[in-house]
């Protein structure tokens, strides 16, 4: 599995699986057949619901705790102190000792007092790396001026149509790596039906969806697509049947 690895020097796998909006009472099956398939690398947050189980099918999985990276992202946070909690109540639903990537969810409330206190986890051990997600080039900059440790990923909506190419431009400046959620456009903008995918896909025997993908890790884009039907099939087409180059013209 391809790589990154973060300022820190944390490595961290540039593709992992999302559990965004999957619910609760499926998650266990579905990280436990992303972690079967080979993914080594999930994504959760507390807004989605589904810590506990996540934390539990990595628990379960029988793969050494550290081969796996969990991600995940605080919500509703106002300041410091609440901030200490809430990563504290994060890692007893997690249950798997540490969190390997812990990210303010977006901008919001008193977002240097937040970063703060997420900094105190990480110098602790309860974090390997910290990072944030939503913060486009003013709120980045803005946190970037007003902490000590330069955050390691920026997770954002990116995607062929959205490839927030000033973002991660200013990004590399820093040395922050850019992850992309959405890397599939939630299936918006005629993506299935695509022209330049299309033809990019048949000329490689590829499926669109490894085609938006591979444009964006071999752009070194950390990537976390989703699924709760197909995640054994689709998971593994993409893990193993990678295509070499895409050349795309956006």
């Amino acid at each position: 599995m391809e790589r990154v690895t973060l300022n820190n020097g944390v490595v961290m796998p540039l593709i992992g699986y999302g559990t965004y909006q999957t619910p609760p009472e499926i998650t266990e099956r579905c990280v436990s057949d992303a972690i079967r398939v080979g993914y080594r690398s999930v994504d959760t947050a507390q807004c989605y619901g589904n810590e506990r189980e996540v934390g539990l099918a990595c628990r379960k999985s029988g793969v050494p705790r550290e081969e796996l990276f969990v991600t995940t992202k605080l919500w509703a946070c106002r300041g410091y102190a609440d901030t200490l909690h809430s990563i504290d109540v994060s890692l007893r639903r997690l249950n798997i000792g540490y969190i390997d990537l812990l990210l303010i969810h977006e901008p919001a409330g008193n977002v240097h007092e937040i970063y703060r206190a997420m900094e105190a986890a990480y110098r602790e051990g309860k974090l390997r790396a910290i990072g944030v997600s939503n913060f486009l080039p003013e709120k980045y900059l803005d946190l970037i001026n007003n902490s000590k440790v330069i955050p390691a990923v920026n997770q954002v909506e990116t995607h062929v149509f959205r490839q927030q190419r000033k973002l991660r431009e200013l990004e590399c400046q820093i040395g922050t790596k850019h992850e992309s959620w959405c890397p599939l456009a939630c299936g918006q903008n005629g993506i299935w039906k695509n022209p330049v995918l299309s033809e990019i896909a048949g000329n490689h025997g590829r499926s669109i969806s490894q085609v938006a993908l591979r444009f964006l890790t071999q752009q070194g884009i950390i990537v976390i697509p989703k699924s709760t039907r197909t995640v054994g099939g689709f998971m593994r087409s993409y893990m193993h049947r990678r295509i070499k180059k895409t050349s795309c013209l956006w």
